[in-house]
């Protein structure tokens, strides 16, 4: 999908900043990554509170294979019948965006390192 087409379905969402990443791309909102599209679609942020209105969408998780055994990443597949409507999709996109930027507020602060002298 072309940055620009990914612009226009995200237009009611508000402006989005979009990045190369893993063969795909990142979508990314407030300074926060709340979307991805891989392998075909468009997948978004979710967490404990949002997975249940994923799933009873018809969403599911982006799983890949890893080393060991199967991967479950914390993004969902932009349900179906949202593809079309930039509303539905603002929706949806709002709601991986807060996942995103509580996920960000939960991770611990890192030290920063002094400089050598």
């Amino acid at each position: 999908m072309e940055d620009d087409d990914l612009r226009d379905l995200f237009a009611a969402f508000g402006p989005i900043g979009i990045r190369r990443m893993f063969g795909g791309k990142g979508l990314y909102a407030d300074g926060v990554i709340f979307g991805l599209v891989a392998f075909g679609r468009i997948w978004i942020k979710a967490d404990a509170e949002t997975q249940d209105r994923f799933r009873e969408a018809g969403s599911s998780p982006f799983v890949y294979e890893g080393k060991a055994r199967p991967v479950t990443m914390p993004y969902w597949h932009l349900p179906d019948d949202a593809l079309d409507d930039p509303e539905r999709i603002a929706v949806w996109a709002r709601l991986g965006r807060e996942a995103a930027i509580r996920a960000a507020r939960a991770k611990p602060a890192t030290k920063r390192r002094r400089p050598a002298s």
